[in-house]
């Protein structure tokens, strides 16, 4: 499966990450991480490419890492449909005390205007 990866420094992304590259390592998926500009994190695009590197090459994982600039959501929708992902898989999600998911404004949008399957990596 050619698998999309989103990863915009919050630590719901850093729990996608993780679980992601399992995952393609456990099922020879494609893997590509996108990073992405997310206002809501505290760390800068430069210390989560580091980091997304760091775990890619622990897990000997041949991923293809980039930086992409512009409105996040717009951009992983434009490369997924462009380049012919299966799967887009973003972090996000946290339940609200009501046992409601609350979507950051970068999952939200993916959800809402992906053209192939969205994978939502959820912190447990």
């Amino acid at each position: 499966m050619k698998v999309l990866l989103g990863v915009g420094g919050s630590d719901d992304s850093m729990t996608a990450l993780e679980a992601t590259v399992d995952r393609a390592v456990a099922a020879g998926d494609e893997l590509t991480v996108a990073v992405v500009d997310n206002p809501g994190s505290d760390r800068s695009p430069e210390t989560v490419t580091e980091r997304v590197e760091e775990t890619v090459a622990e897990a000997s994982l041949d991923a293809d890492v980039r930086r992409i600039e512009g409105h996040a959501g717009s951009r992983l929708v434009e490369i997924a449909e462009e380049e012919g992902f299966d799967q887009i898989a973003i972090g996000g999600g946290q339940t609200s005390p009501m046992g409601k998911i609350n979507l950051g404004s970068i999952a939200e949008f993916v959800l809402l205007n992906a053209p192939v399957s969205v994978k939502l990596v959820r912190e447990r």
